[in-house]
């Protein structure tokens, strides 16, 4: 069986030596392989992808161990699955689904291993007043109660 452990070391020095960082690496059971990259400065091209393939073809013999191989980028509909995505993020806007089912858009402000703080506006009851009025607010959120983060893509 392909070891993802492997795969990922056989691709590090490109990965570094190209702005490239590992999203995941997914082996199902008829080792039908799936690399995911990301970049933190740009978009990961065609030319990434293929020269990832051909490492990794070059490395694993398929005379050996057959398997099929798709290498492909982050997706903006994916949800973040490393710290190095909410860092790429960072000042840009994102949707964060929380597990208790409330969806926050908003500015990500900071992000580390435990948390992420998003900006957002957001509605709130003004003693005095009959109406609610915007407040921006800054929140705090541990990554152990979200669900989800992806990018917010907006159309206007």
């Amino acid at each position: 069986m392909i070891q993802k452990e492997k795969l990922a070391s056989l691709i590090e020095k490109y990965l570094a030596d190209n702005s490239l960082f590992l999203v995941d690496i997914t082996i199902s059971p008829d080792n039908d392989i799936e690399i995911t990259v990301e970049s933190l400065d740009s978009d990961v091209n065609l030319d990434n992808c293929t020269d990832i393939n051909r490492i990794i073809l070059d490395a694993v013999d398929r005379d050996i161990e057959d398997y099929s191989l798709t290498v492909t980028s982050a997706g903006l509909d994916q949800p973040f699955r490393v710290l190095l995505q909410y860092r790429k993020y960072l000042g840009k806007e994102v949707t964060v689904l929380r597990k208790d089912g409330a969806k926050i858009t908003g500015i990500l402000a900071e992000a580390s291993e435990e948390y992420i703080d998003i900006e957002y506006t957001k509605m709130v009851a003004v003693e005095g007043k009959k109406r609610k009025e915007k407040r921006e607010t800054r929140e705090r959120l541990p990554l152990s109660d979200i669900k989800s983060t992806k990018p917010f893509i907006n159309f206007r």
